[in-house]
Order: C-alpha cells, then structure tokens, then sequence
C-alpha cells in the first residue's frame, strides 16, 4: 500500500505561492492532499506485535524498513506508527517500535 493510494491531487493557487509561481512561470503548484491515517484500535493493537530498536547515530527509517520488511518504501510506517514524522523526531536513545507483521499494519491502515 503506498501512502499516496487514494489521496488526491490537488492545484494549490495559494497566495503564498505567488512569487514562486510567477519565478518558475506556472500558474499554480500540483500536491498531494495531506493523508489522514488512524491508529489502531486498542484490540488492533493486541493483534500487532513489536520488534524494539534503539536508535543510534546513522540511524534512518528507510533503513529499519528494508531490514524489517524487506522494503525500504515502507519507512513511513515506522514513523506513524511511532508518531514521530521523520527522524529529526528521533533522539539518540529513544526506542522505536518496528510494528509487525506488516500487512496486519498495512490492512488496520486500509481499515479493513
């Protein structure tokens, strides 16, 4: 499941866009809408085991998401599921939950 299924793309005509819209001519900017995913449910979680990992110098998501599943793609999964969004989150010390197996995760996601 990529993070962008089922999220639309929309022309951002934004007034604080104006200067640069203007510097690189184009009328607007094309984005993703911002997605929305909720967390599981207290029995969801139940159904979720952890792997537990501390965080260290060098550490990235996309790095423990190729070591855990297999695929790098899925970084963002940790950082939801730790709600923390991107690394600059993340302190030296701080334990994070690799949350598995990844397509129980992926289907509470999909909320099915």
């Amino acid at each position: 499941m990529s993070r962008f299924n089922k999220r639309k793309v929309f022309a951002n005509r934004n007034d604080l866009y104006h200067d640069i819209a203007e510097e690189r001519d184009v009328s607007h900017f094309r984005q993703w809408e911002t997605a929305n995913f909720r967390y599981p449910s207290a029995q969801e979680m139940r159904e979720i085991r952890t792997v537990n990992h501390l965080w260290t110098v060098g550490d990235k998501y996309y790095k423990l998401a190729h070591k855990h599943y297999g695929d790098s793609s899925l970084w963002w999964v940790i950082a939801w599921f730790n709600k923390r969004p991107t690394e600059s989150h993340v302190t030296v010390g701080t334990v994070i939950a690799i949350p598995m197996p990844i397509q129980k995760v992926l289907k509470y996601l999909r909320n099915e």
